[in-house]
């Protein structure tokens, strides 16, 4: 048998995964990363543990004891630190950071596939909602799971190609009610739990007393102006917003404002109406390729944001450092520094990477 990696989480999604491995012939060992910590403290002190210790590790053990394969838990918690630093110092950028993709970026993968080398597998298993199938030349291709309402391709555009080719996606096929419901068959003590919704490290849903916590003193102030600069309100920090924000701006009523941009240098937050928040596109960085770069520019599905409905656009490689210009053929709104932008054709990725600026629309 052909052993194999499984992330397992404790949840519905990676333990089914794990059955269905095993199901299909694999022998399957399953890894428990401590990651989680709920309650940081400040930079460089100890931290508690959270929602992915514990209670998550006893209920991944307890369903591969069920399912008799071999189990390790190992404490991951100083390589996450460098995730929740991220989270913190981005929005003192005036940016939006993404950390499940940084995490899948920088820890789960990577680490995912270090420990599958120590143990002889070639092949990683999570319970993630995506697709991999292969080219006639064999190579990996990475889809959208076919649950439109779980698929979680966006989150993993910057799995490299050589990640993506020792990658298996057991539940890409299948909708979420029918994992539960095998779940549920085959007595899995975690047939009912319910799905993570939050970021694990901010469990209140409070980022910004978070990055206070993380980063005492260091929270940029400034003004709420208009795009003519009329100021109109001032705030305690950037971390508060993020692009397209509405509610949270402090400016009573009167007609809706929504945040267009901020100044990290000065402190400024741009709020205006929400057609002034509509841009042409976008330039970002960091591009990750699934295909061969195309030198002349390529036809796409364009997705800004995890639940933005992606829109017809025009990429093209602008740099020699991995960036690249967007085009939207319709003008968007909420286009956010930090977030990720990923390209589509079809339900294939071809790709992602940082978004680093907006274009203003003509």
């Amino acid at each position: 048998m052909e052993r194999v990696l499984v992330a397992m989480s404790g949840g519905v999604d990676s333990s089914v995964a794990a059955w269905m491995v095993r199901e299909q012939g694999y022998q399957p060992v399953g890894l428990f990363m401590r990651t989680g910590t709920s309650q940081p403290e400040g930079r460089g002190n100890e931290r508690k543990k959270g929602c992915c210790s514990a209670a998550d590790a006893a209920d991944a053990r307890r369903v591969a004891d069920m399912l008799d394969i071999p189990f390790h838990a190992i404490d991951f918690e100083a390589e996450f630190t460098r995730i929740i630093d991220y989270f913190a110092d981005e929005y003192l950028r005036g940016r939006t950071p993404n950390p499940c993709v940084v995490c899948n970026n920088w820890l789960k993968f990577g680490q995912l596939m270090a420990f599958a080398d120590g143990i002889g597998a070639r092949h990683v298993v999570t319970g993630h909602y995506a697709r991999i199938d292969r080219g006639v030349d064999g190579t990996a291709r990475l889809r959208r799971g076919l649950d439109p309402g779980k698929d979680q391709s966006y989150v993993l555009h910057g799995l490299k190609r050589a990640v993506l080719d020792r990658v298996l996606f057991p539940l890409g096929d299948l909708p979420k009610d029918s994992v539960r419901e095998k779940a549920r068959d085959l007595g899995l003590p975690v047939s009912d739990k319910p799905d993570s919704v939050e970021i694990c490290f901010v469990p209140d849903q409070d980022h910004v007393g978070l990055v206070r916590r993380l980063r005492p003193g260091e929270s940029v102030p400034g003004r709420l102006v208009t795009p003519d600069g009329e100021v109109v309100g001032t705030h305690d920090g950037l971390e508060r917003f993020t692009i397209g924000q509405r509610k949270g701006l402090g400016l009573g009523g009167g007609k809706p404002r929504y945040v267009l941009g901020m100044v990290p240098a000065t402190g400024d937050v741009v709020v205006g109406d929400k057609a002034e928040m509509a841009t042409s596109g976008l330039r970002a960085g960091g591009f990750n390729w699934l295909i061969d770069a195309p030198p002349e520019g390529i036809r796409c599905l364009a997705q800004i944001r995890y639940r933005h409905q992606p829109v017809s656009a025009l990429a093209r490689c602008v740099g020699q450092t991995g960036e690249i210009e967007v085009l939207f053929d319709t003008p968007q709104g909420g286009v956010a520094p930090g977030q990720a932008v990923v390209l589509y054709e079809g339900d294939r990725v071809l790709g992602g990477g940082w978004i680093e600026s907006a274009l203003l629309a003509e």
